[in-house]
């Protein structure tokens, strides 16, 4: 442990920069050299112009985060930001980040993730240039794995699609660059919560910026994301709840907004790819959990069910139930169906929300089970088009999300 607690250390005494890179995080000691030397030769590369800073925005990690951050050589001067000790959370890291910002009356900020492997300078290049040109809100396009981010493909990105009426295909990437007057928005909002402090941050981010008209663009990174990648059938919990819970309560919040939005157009793409080849790591999803979850959820979850869905809904849910693995299929309507009942309920019908949420797990590992057998003989540009085809679908039965909320919200 440091001995004693330093919120903050700048050992150049840094008042002002106009570029930031961020890099949060939580007991990565073992990692945070490499985006740290990475962020330095992209700074120096491409933004010598600027006075630029690279921030370690850390939950006072045990693990000498803090040393291997502040003695990795840089010519970019650094500084490390903690929360108080026993304060957790990526979220609570931001939280400081957007204040330093305010104070150092910075334009543009770069955020990477702390365990990234396949960082370049390039990276840097990709996000923070947008934000000189007009940009002020740059999400990361890159080449997963077609397993790799199943709460992205399967929820998170088909869901603010087709509420915000943006294209955004990683709205919970985890590298992205935003403005400096997005800062004082995001310390002052009121839709601040326990979820947004932890992993609800990413999809809050991009989410305020959809509904404040911020300029979005999508920069592609020109390398796959290589981090800890993790079977999606694995340890789900928080951060499923977290990030599903910011959606759906962020809608109440914006309902006046994306109840008129009809349709979804695309988004500016910043410097395309010259056709990658490198392939993504492979992500092994362990199938027979997937449907072993499914069906446990039954005998757990269904009086939840039967009071959030509509009985058509969970009729047709009931129908899927007893497929053996070989056809197994939950069709994309009814996946949409679900989450817009789940949605619309959340909060309202006196079931907890953590309740609710811990019910759409074993659903959430159903529909990636039906994913994976569609998808199993398709490439990863194949695999994509699907995800399109089901972001479509999601657009399609919007009007039953509007007719179900105006139902259980007036």
């Amino acid at each position: 442990m440091p001995d004693s607690f330093e919120k903050e250390v700048n050992p150049e005494n840094i008042k002002k920069a106009e570029m930031v890179v961020c890099i949060p995080s939580y007991k990565e000691a073992d990692a945070i050299r490499y985006p740290t030397s990475r962020a330095d030769e992209g700074l120096r590369k491409y933004f010598s112009e600027y006075e630029s800073v690279i921030i370690n925005c850390d939950n006072n990690s045990p693990d000498h985060t803090r040393e291997a951050f502040l003695e990795t050589p840089t010519q970019a001067p650094k500084i490390y930001l903690s929360t108080e000790p026993g304060l957790k959370g990526k979220g609570n890291n931001f939280k400081n980040l957007f204040q330093k910002v305010v104070d150092l009356k910075a334009k543009a900020v770069v955020v990477v993730d702390a365990d990234l492997k396949s960082i370049t300078p390039e990276w840097i290049k990709h996000l923070g240039e947008p934000l000189f040109s007009g940009f002020s809100y740059v999400a990361p396009l890159y080449i997963r794995h077609k397993y790799d981010g199943t709460i992205t493909n399967g929820i998170a990105y088909p869901m603010t699609r087709s509420l915000y009426g943006r294209r955004v295909r990683q709205p919970i990437g985890g590298d992205f660059g935003f403005s400096g007057e997005l800062a004082p928005l995001y310390l002052e909002s009121k839709t601040w919560s326990e979820a947004v402090a932890n992993f609800g941050i990413d999809i809050w981010m991009t989410t305020l910026a959809m509904n404040h008209k911020a300029q979005i663009c999508q920069a592609f990174m020109g390398r796959p994301k290589i981090h800890r990648t993790k079977d999606p059938g694995s340890d789900l919990g928080p951060m499923f709840r977290q990030v599903v819970g910011t959606i759906f309560s962020l809608m109440k919040e914006f309902s006046p907004y994306w109840l008129k939005v009809k349709y979804s157009r695309p988004t500016a793409i910043y410097g395309f790819g010259l056709g990658e080849t490198e392939m993504p790591p492979k992500v092994s999803v362990n199938r027979e959990n997937l449907l072993n979850q499914f069906h446990a959820g039954f005998d757990k979850y269904s009086d939840i069910w039967e009071r959030i869905l509509t009985p058509d809904v969970y009729r047709k849910l009931l129908e899927i139930k007893d497929m053996r693995q070989q056809e197994f299929s939950f069709p994309t309507d009814l996946w949409a169906r679900l989450l817009f009942d789940t949605a619309a309920s959340y909060g309202e019908v006196g079931i907890n929300e953590d309740a609710t949420m811990d019910s759409l797990i074993p659903l959430y590992f159903g529909r990636t089970l039906s994913f994976v057998i569609r998808t199993e003989k398709m490439s990863m540009q194949q695999a994509e088009t699907a995800i399109e085809d089901d972001c479509a679908a999601f657009e399609m039965a919007k009007p039953y999300l509007i007719q179900r909320w105006q139902e259980r919200h007036g």
